[in-house]
């Protein structure tokens, strides 16, 4: 296990094939990020299950460690790597890829699937928009630094965790940090998903013809901990827990992601929004092109790549 943050050791139609056990994902090394709680513990698990060598990125060292136990407790796989990061930090992100590219010979499938919800705005310490930062940035950012591996272990999948809540986004261009529009949860966590459908389907237009898919999915209203810690009330607090109970577990949750991470019926599928196993339509405007290209560019600008 390694803190990264410190650089040093650290104590169409489709068919569901579902398996509980099995060696689906032999020899297949799969990264997760947020996988000490919810769908991303879940989907780990799942993928341990059917052989997998997983590689964990999760930001607290002491959920995750738990987290760990508890999959080699109940696979009996010992191929489990922990890597501690922040991933609304762009140098984080950055000291990952590294790791990554220097320990692994290949990555066959990447799922970003960490993410939050804040209550109040704040700041990543790039000083970007939190929501932006984690959900839309890190993700962007990560596939950029892993690519080359991703290609070169194709075929490969990328699967991005989106929300069906980006139907209801409204994207404001020159104001996507919320620097003038007042600061809503739920509209900075859509237009969040948002921006992860466009730049998404943008990849996947990129990455055509080199056995490199990409992909995003709703997992469904899933009872996690996903604005759990912004509750900071009695009252939030116990509405919190209270609509959570009409949710679905995590278990469930992880059961679409799991389906494009392993099966081989979508294994050429690339450039869809899926919801319960299969492509569903993603909000219009996230098709379209001529936008993704701008959105790409001010990606970019924001996590200092320069091509």
């Amino acid at each position: 296990m390694w803190n990264l943050a410190l650089n040093k050791p650290t104590p169409m139609r489709y068919t569901v094939i579902q398996k509980s056990r099995g060696t689906v994902m032999q020899n297949k090394t799969c990264l997760i990020t947020g996988a000490n709680s919810g769908i991303g513990k879940e989907i780990a698990l799942g993928l341990a299950q059917q052989g997998a060598h997983l590689i964990l990125v999760c930001r607290n060292v002491s959920k995750a460690q738990l987290v760990v136990n508890e999959i080699k407790e109940k696979t009996g796989s010992e191929k489990i790597d922990l890597l501690i990061v922040d991933l609304s930090s762009q140098a984080e992100i950055r000291s990952l890829a590294n790791t990554i590219l220097n320990r692994y010979s290949r990555l066959d499938v990447l799922i970003n699937n960490a993410g939050l919800v804040l209550l109040n705005k704040k700041h990543s310490v790039d000083n970007i928009e939190m929501t932006l930062a984690t959900n839309h940035l890190g993700p962007f950012l990560l596939n950029y630094l892993l690519i080359d591996l991703l290609k070169a272990s194709a075929p490969s999948r990328i699967i991005n965790v989106s929300s069906a809540s980006h139907h209801w986004a409204k994207l404001a261009m020159d104001d996507l940090q919320f620097e003038h529009r007042k600061y809503k949860l739920m509209a900075a966590y859509a237009q969040s998903k948002l921006l992860m459908n466009i730049v998404s389907f943008e990849l996947a237009r990129r990455l055509e013809g080199t056995g490199v898919t990409v992909n995003c999915v709703h997992p469904g209203i899933v009872r996690s901990h996903l604005g759990s810690d912004e509750a900071n009330n009695l009252f939030l607090k116990t509405f919190d827990k209270l609509i959570k109970c009409f949710f679905i577990s995590p278990k469930a949750g992880a059961k679409t992601p799991l389906y494009l991470a392993s099966s081989p019926e979508v294994q050429n599928v690339t450039g869809k929004y899926f919801v319960k196993y299969k492509p569903r339509a993603a909000k219009a405007i996230a098709y379209d092109q001529d936008l993704a290209k701008k959105i790409w560019q001010i990606s970019e600008n924001l996590v200092g790549i320069k091509d």
